[in-house]
Protein backbone atom coordinates (compact mmCIF):
# COMPACT_ATOMS: atom_id res chain seq x y z
CA UNK A 1 0.00 0.00 0.00
CA UNK A 2 2.68 2.47 1.05
CA UNK A 3 5.08 1.70 -2.51
CA UNK A 4 1.57 2.18 -4.39
CA UNK A 5 0.88 5.78 -2.40
CA UNK A 6 4.22 6.64 -3.31
CA UNK A 7 4.26 5.46 -7.15
CA UNK A 8 1.17 7.83 -7.04
CA UNK A 9 2.52 10.33 -5.74
CA UNK A 10 5.31 10.75 -8.70
CA UNK A 11 3.16 9.95 -10.77
CA UNK A 12 0.54 12.50 -10.44
CA UNK A 13 3.62 15.11 -10.03
CA UNK A 14 4.77 14.13 -13.51
CA UNK A 15 1.58 14.31 -14.89
CA UNK A 16 1.05 17.60 -12.96
CA UNK A 17 4.16 19.00 -14.72
CA UNK A 18 2.99 17.38 -18.47
CA UNK A 19 -0.56 19.11 -17.97
CA UNK A 20 1.16 22.47 -17.68
CA UNK A 21 2.17 22.34 -20.90
CA UNK A 22 -0.46 21.06 -22.61
CA UNK A 23 -2.74 23.79 -21.11
CA UNK A 24 -0.05 26.78 -21.96
CA UNK A 25 0.43 24.71 -25.73
CA UNK A 26 -3.40 25.07 -25.90
CA UNK A 27 -4.37 28.17 -23.80
CA UNK A 28 -6.47 26.77 -21.41
CA UNK A 29 -5.41 29.00 -19.11
CA UNK A 30 -6.63 31.17 -16.16
CA UNK A 31 -6.13 34.47 -17.09
CA UNK A 32 -6.25 37.59 -14.18
CA UNK A 33 -7.81 40.23 -16.34
CA UNK A 34 -10.66 37.97 -16.99
CA UNK A 35 -11.55 38.86 -12.96
CA UNK A 36 -8.76 40.99 -12.00
CA UNK A 37 -10.66 41.83 -8.17
CA UNK A 38 -10.30 38.31 -7.63
CA UNK A 39 -7.71 36.49 -8.88
CA UNK A 40 -4.48 36.92 -7.27
CA UNK A 41 -2.08 35.85 -10.11
CA UNK A 42 -0.06 38.46 -11.92
CA UNK A 43 0.18 36.30 -15.94
CA UNK A 44 -2.05 33.68 -17.30
CA UNK A 45 -1.64 30.23 -15.00
CA UNK A 46 -2.98 26.65 -16.55
CA UNK A 47 -5.32 25.37 -15.85
CA UNK A 48 -4.81 20.80 -16.11
CA UNK A 49 -3.64 20.52 -12.77
CA UNK A 50 -7.12 18.14 -12.09
CA UNK A 51 -6.58 15.92 -14.66
CA UNK A 52 -3.73 14.66 -12.84
CA UNK A 53 -5.31 13.87 -9.71
CA UNK A 54 -7.98 12.25 -11.66
CA UNK A 55 -5.92 10.16 -14.05
CA UNK A 56 -3.72 8.60 -11.23
CA UNK A 57 -6.47 8.10 -8.94
CA UNK A 58 -8.78 6.00 -11.61
CA UNK A 59 -5.67 4.14 -12.89
CA UNK A 60 -3.59 3.12 -9.46
CA UNK A 61 -7.93 2.17 -8.07
CA UNK A 62 -7.60 -0.87 -10.85
CA UNK A 63 -4.20 -2.10 -10.11
CA UNK A 64 -4.96 -4.05 -7.21
CA UNK A 65 -7.59 -6.00 -9.33
CA UNK A 66 -4.77 -7.02 -11.91
CA UNK A 67 -2.18 -7.83 -8.99
CA UNK A 68 -2.85 -10.73 -7.76
CA UNK A 69 -0.80 -10.07 -4.52
CA UNK A 70 -3.38 -7.33 -4.19
CA UNK A 71 -6.54 -8.65 -4.61
CA UNK A 72 -7.78 -7.61 -1.27
CA UNK A 73 -7.38 -4.65 -1.67
CA UNK A 74 -9.43 -4.02 -4.90
CA UNK A 75 -12.85 -2.49 -4.66
CA UNK A 76 -15.30 -4.55 -6.85
CA UNK A 77 -15.16 -4.10 -10.10
CA UNK A 78 -18.77 -3.02 -10.84
CA UNK A 79 -17.94 0.39 -8.51
CA UNK A 80 -14.94 0.57 -10.25
CA UNK A 81 -16.53 1.02 -13.90
CA UNK A 82 -18.77 3.88 -12.05
CA UNK A 83 -16.37 5.67 -10.56
CA UNK A 84 -14.11 5.50 -14.06
CA UNK A 85 -17.23 6.51 -15.97
CA UNK A 86 -17.97 9.12 -13.27
CA UNK A 87 -14.48 10.50 -13.57
CA UNK A 88 -13.87 10.43 -16.56
CA UNK A 89 -17.29 12.68 -17.08
CA UNK A 90 -16.00 15.09 -14.99
CA UNK A 91 -12.78 15.14 -16.40
CA UNK A 92 -14.35 15.63 -20.13
CA UNK A 93 -16.69 18.08 -19.46
CA UNK A 94 -14.18 20.66 -17.45
CA UNK A 95 -11.62 20.46 -19.79
CA UNK A 96 -13.74 22.00 -22.33
CA UNK A 97 -15.78 24.31 -19.84
CA UNK A 98 -12.15 25.20 -18.74
CA UNK A 99 -11.25 25.99 -23.03
CA UNK A 100 -14.52 27.35 -24.20
CA UNK A 101 -16.06 28.27 -20.75
CA UNK A 102 -19.08 26.64 -21.16
CA UNK A 103 -22.50 27.89 -19.72
CA UNK A 104 -23.74 27.23 -16.37
CA UNK A 105 -26.65 24.72 -17.44
CA UNK A 106 -24.02 23.16 -19.87
CA UNK A 107 -21.16 22.80 -16.42
CA UNK A 108 -23.87 20.75 -14.74
CA UNK A 109 -23.59 17.69 -17.51
CA UNK A 110 -20.11 16.65 -16.18
CA UNK A 111 -21.42 16.48 -12.18
CA UNK A 112 -24.98 15.21 -13.22
CA UNK A 113 -23.01 11.81 -15.20
CA UNK A 114 -20.84 11.71 -13.30
CA UNK A 115 -23.72 11.05 -9.93
CA UNK A 116 -25.74 9.05 -11.89
CA UNK A 117 -22.95 6.40 -12.85
CA UNK A 118 -22.13 6.26 -9.36
CA UNK A 119 -25.77 5.77 -8.15
CA UNK A 120 -26.67 3.26 -11.17
CA UNK A 121 -23.33 1.11 -10.18
CA UNK A 122 -24.54 0.46 -7.00
CA UNK A 123 -22.77 2.84 -4.66
CA UNK A 124 -24.92 3.91 -2.33
CA UNK A 125 -26.13 3.91 1.19
CA UNK A 126 -27.69 1.72 3.38
CA UNK A 127 -28.52 3.18 6.32
CA UNK A 128 -27.41 6.44 8.26
CA UNK A 129 -26.20 6.10 11.70
CA UNK A 130 -28.79 7.45 14.07
CA UNK A 131 -26.69 8.43 17.05
CA UNK A 132 -30.12 9.13 19.32
CA UNK A 133 -31.38 5.25 18.75
CA UNK A 134 -31.99 2.96 15.42
CA UNK A 135 -30.23 4.03 12.42
CA UNK A 136 -32.25 5.20 9.18
CA UNK A 137 -32.89 2.59 7.17
CA UNK A 138 -32.89 3.90 2.99
CA UNK A 139 -33.65 0.47 1.68
CA UNK A 140 -37.29 0.53 1.76
CA UNK A 141 -38.39 0.97 -2.28
CA UNK A 142 -36.77 -0.70 -5.14
CA UNK A 143 -36.45 0.38 -8.63
CA UNK A 144 -35.09 -2.18 -11.55
CA UNK A 145 -33.54 -0.50 -14.38
CA UNK A 146 -31.23 -1.79 -16.84
CA UNK A 147 -31.23 -5.69 -15.28
CA UNK A 148 -30.06 -3.95 -11.70
CA UNK A 149 -31.71 -2.97 -8.39
CA UNK A 150 -31.38 0.13 -7.27
CA UNK A 151 -32.54 1.68 -3.91
CA UNK A 152 -34.82 4.35 -4.04
CA UNK A 153 -34.49 6.49 -1.20
CA UNK A 154 -30.49 5.57 -0.80
CA UNK A 155 -30.08 7.04 -4.68
CA UNK A 156 -31.95 10.14 -3.83
CA UNK A 157 -29.97 10.77 -0.72
CA UNK A 158 -26.65 9.79 -2.56
CA UNK A 159 -27.33 12.30 -5.26
CA UNK A 160 -27.86 15.60 -2.87
CA UNK A 161 -25.04 14.31 -0.91
CA UNK A 162 -22.52 14.02 -3.62
CA UNK A 163 -23.83 16.95 -5.35
CA UNK A 164 -23.25 19.51 -2.32
CA UNK A 165 -19.99 17.67 -1.49
CA UNK A 166 -19.13 18.39 -5.43
CA UNK A 167 -19.98 21.73 -5.68
CA UNK A 168 -18.70 22.61 -1.99
CA UNK A 169 -14.59 22.25 -3.23
CA UNK A 170 -15.36 23.67 -6.41
CA UNK A 171 -16.85 26.92 -4.88
CA UNK A 172 -13.83 27.16 -2.36
CA UNK A 173 -11.23 26.69 -4.92
CA UNK A 174 -9.89 30.52 -5.00
CA UNK A 175 -6.44 30.60 -3.86
CA UNK A 176 -3.42 28.58 -4.39
CA UNK A 177 -3.07 24.84 -2.15
CA UNK A 178 -6.51 25.03 -0.99
CA UNK A 179 -8.56 22.58 -2.01
CA UNK A 180 -5.66 20.53 -3.04
CA UNK A 181 -4.64 19.96 0.49
CA UNK A 182 -8.02 19.85 1.78
CA UNK A 183 -8.25 17.00 -0.41
CA UNK A 184 -4.74 15.12 1.50
CA UNK A 185 -6.18 15.67 4.58
CA UNK A 186 -9.62 14.19 4.12
CA UNK A 187 -7.66 11.17 2.12
CA UNK A 188 -5.94 11.00 5.51
CA UNK A 189 -8.43 10.95 8.30
CA UNK A 190 -10.51 8.63 5.58
CA UNK A 191 -7.85 6.21 5.72
CA UNK A 192 -7.16 5.82 9.76
CA UNK A 193 -10.66 5.42 9.40
CA UNK A 194 -10.70 2.65 7.83
CA UNK A 195 -8.03 1.16 9.86
CA UNK A 196 -10.36 1.26 12.65
CA UNK A 197 -11.79 -2.61 13.77
CA UNK A 198 -15.25 -1.57 13.37
CA UNK A 199 -14.55 -0.29 9.69
CA UNK A 200 -11.48 -2.44 8.74
CA UNK A 201 -11.96 -1.69 4.59
CA UNK A 202 -8.32 -1.84 3.44
CA UNK A 203 -9.33 -1.58 0.14
CA UNK A 204 -11.23 1.67 0.88
CA UNK A 205 -8.34 2.78 2.96
CA UNK A 206 -6.18 1.94 -0.16
CA UNK A 207 -7.96 3.95 -2.79
CA UNK A 208 -7.88 6.94 -0.05
CA UNK A 209 -4.04 7.01 0.12
CA UNK A 210 -4.16 6.42 -3.66
CA UNK A 211 -6.19 9.67 -4.02
CA UNK A 212 -4.31 11.64 -1.08
CA UNK A 213 -1.03 11.09 -2.78
CA UNK A 214 -2.43 11.96 -5.96
CA UNK A 215 -3.18 15.19 -4.41
CA UNK A 216 0.06 15.70 -2.62
CA UNK A 217 1.47 15.51 -6.27
CA UNK A 218 -0.16 18.30 -7.81
CA UNK A 219 0.19 20.17 -4.60
CA UNK A 220 3.78 20.56 -5.06
CA UNK A 221 2.98 22.91 -8.20
CA UNK A 222 0.03 24.33 -6.48
CA UNK A 223 1.61 25.59 -3.38
CA UNK A 224 1.57 29.28 -3.74
CA UNK A 225 3.16 30.93 -6.07
CA UNK A 226 1.14 28.24 -8.12
CA UNK A 227 2.62 27.35 -11.28
CA UNK A 228 -0.57 25.19 -11.97
CA UNK A 229 -4.42 25.20 -10.97
CA UNK A 230 -6.82 22.36 -10.78
CA UNK A 231 -9.35 23.90 -13.23
CA UNK A 232 -13.29 23.07 -13.25
CA UNK A 233 -11.99 18.76 -13.17
CA UNK A 234 -10.09 19.02 -10.38
CA UNK A 235 -11.90 21.73 -8.17
CA UNK A 236 -15.28 19.14 -9.12
CA UNK A 237 -13.27 15.93 -8.63
CA UNK A 238 -12.05 16.36 -4.72
CA UNK A 239 -14.92 17.24 -3.27
CA UNK A 240 -17.01 14.62 -5.44
CA UNK A 241 -14.65 11.72 -4.69
CA UNK A 242 -14.23 12.65 -0.78
CA UNK A 243 -18.07 12.68 -0.57
CA UNK A 244 -18.12 9.39 -2.53
CA UNK A 245 -15.20 8.03 -0.13
CA UNK A 246 -17.49 8.67 2.47
CA UNK A 247 -20.09 6.52 1.10
CA UNK A 248 -18.07 3.73 0.20
CA UNK A 249 -16.49 3.54 3.74
CA UNK A 250 -19.14 2.44 5.71
CA UNK A 251 -21.46 5.76 5.39
CA UNK A 252 -19.25 7.80 7.47
CA UNK A 253 -21.01 11.61 6.80
CA UNK A 254 -20.19 12.82 10.03
CA UNK A 255 -16.21 12.30 9.26
CA UNK A 256 -16.90 13.75 5.63
CA UNK A 257 -18.82 16.81 7.59
CA UNK A 258 -16.48 17.92 9.26
CA UNK A 259 -13.68 17.15 6.84
CA UNK A 260 -15.75 19.01 4.41
CA UNK A 261 -17.47 20.86 6.99
CA UNK A 262 -15.84 24.62 5.90
CA UNK A 263 -16.26 24.39 2.67
CA UNK A 264 -19.62 23.88 3.09
CA UNK A 265 -20.84 26.07 5.81
CA UNK A 266 -18.60 28.31 3.56
CA UNK A 267 -21.16 27.75 0.27
CA UNK A 268 -24.06 27.99 2.74
CA UNK A 269 -22.94 31.50 3.70
CA UNK A 270 -22.53 32.88 0.83
CA UNK A 271 -25.59 31.61 -0.69
CA UNK A 272 -27.34 32.65 1.97
CA UNK A 273 -25.45 36.21 1.57
CA UNK A 274 -25.67 37.08 -2.27
CA UNK A 275 -29.32 35.98 -2.16
CA UNK A 276 -30.57 38.31 1.68
CA UNK A 277 -27.61 40.55 1.84
CA UNK A 278 -27.08 41.87 -2.06
CA UNK A 279 -30.36 40.53 -3.05
CA UNK A 280 -28.78 39.00 -6.33
CA UNK A 281 -28.57 35.38 -7.59
CA UNK A 282 -26.23 32.99 -5.78
CA UNK A 283 -24.61 31.40 -8.71
CA UNK A 284 -24.95 34.00 -11.47
CA UNK A 285 -20.85 35.64 -10.71
CA UNK A 286 -18.43 35.38 -8.41
CA UNK A 287 -17.14 38.38 -5.88
CA UNK A 288 -15.00 37.83 -2.88
CA UNK A 289 -17.58 36.87 0.02
CA UNK A 290 -15.94 33.36 0.29
CA UNK A 291 -14.36 32.94 3.83
CA UNK A 292 -10.76 32.54 2.28
CA UNK A 293 -11.07 35.93 0.33
CA UNK A 294 -12.31 37.39 3.68
CA UNK A 295 -9.08 36.47 5.55
CA UNK A 296 -6.81 37.85 2.42
CA UNK A 297 -8.61 41.41 2.52
CA UNK A 298 -8.05 41.47 6.40
CA UNK A 299 -4.31 41.13 5.50
CA UNK A 300 -3.53 37.90 5.38
CA UNK A 301 -1.21 36.67 2.89
CA UNK A 302 -2.21 33.62 1.00
CA UNK A 303 0.08 30.80 2.84
CA UNK A 304 -1.25 31.70 6.49
CA UNK A 305 -4.91 32.03 4.96
CA UNK A 306 -4.16 28.46 3.58
CA UNK A 307 -2.54 27.58 6.75
CA UNK A 308 -5.80 28.37 8.86
CA UNK A 309 -7.86 26.51 6.89
CA UNK A 310 -5.91 23.47 6.85
CA UNK A 311 -5.54 23.39 10.97
CA UNK A 312 -9.54 24.35 10.97
CA UNK A 313 -9.99 21.39 8.89
CA UNK A 314 -7.36 19.13 10.08
CA UNK A 315 -8.79 19.55 14.13
CA UNK A 316 -12.31 19.03 13.69
CA UNK A 317 -11.40 15.70 11.14
CA UNK A 318 -9.42 14.31 13.18
CA UNK A 319 -11.97 14.85 16.09
CA UNK A 320 -13.84 12.30 14.54
CA UNK A 321 -11.49 9.61 15.25
CA UNK A 322 -11.59 9.74 19.01
CA UNK A 323 -15.10 10.45 19.06
CA UNK A 324 -19.04 8.82 18.72
CA UNK A 325 -21.92 8.78 18.37
CA UNK A 326 -23.40 11.87 19.82
CA UNK A 327 -20.37 13.07 20.70
CA UNK A 328 -19.51 13.54 17.29
CA UNK A 329 -23.04 15.36 16.54
CA UNK A 330 -21.62 17.83 19.31
CA UNK A 331 -17.98 18.44 17.22
CA UNK A 332 -20.24 19.01 14.59
CA UNK A 333 -22.53 21.39 16.33
CA UNK A 334 -19.08 23.17 17.18
CA UNK A 335 -17.79 23.40 14.01
CA UNK A 336 -21.01 25.43 12.86
CA UNK A 337 -20.87 27.38 15.71
CA UNK A 338 -17.19 28.34 15.17
CA UNK A 339 -17.75 29.22 11.43
CA UNK A 340 -21.00 31.55 11.59
CA UNK A 341 -19.08 33.22 14.80
CA UNK A 342 -16.29 33.11 12.36
CA UNK A 343 -18.00 34.95 9.55
CA UNK A 344 -19.98 37.54 11.57
CA UNK A 345 -16.32 38.80 13.40
CA UNK A 346 -14.67 38.77 9.61
CA UNK A 347 -17.90 40.81 8.48
CA UNK A 348 -17.80 43.37 11.09
CA UNK A 349 -13.87 43.92 10.86
CA UNK A 350 -14.17 43.82 7.07
CA UNK A 351 -16.88 46.84 7.75
CA UNK A 352 -14.77 48.50 10.34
Amino acid sequence: MVWLGLIAFVSSYLLTRLGERWASRWRIVDDPQSAPDRKQQAHPIPLLGGTAIIIVTILFGWVPTVVPAWSELALPTTALIGLTFAALAIMVIGVIDDRYHLAPSWQLIGPGLAIVAIVLSGIGIDQITNPFGEPIRLDGHEWKIWGRTILVWSGIFSIIWLAVTTYATKLLDGIDGLVGGIGVIGAIIVFFLTLRPEVNQPEVGTLAIVFGAACAGFLIRNWHPAKVYLGESGSLFIGFFLGLLAIISGGKLATALLILGLPILDLVSVVLYRSFVLHRSPFRAADRSHLHFRLLDLGWGVRRTVGFLYAVTAIFGFATLMVTGVTKILVLTLLVVFTFILVVSLNRRIRN
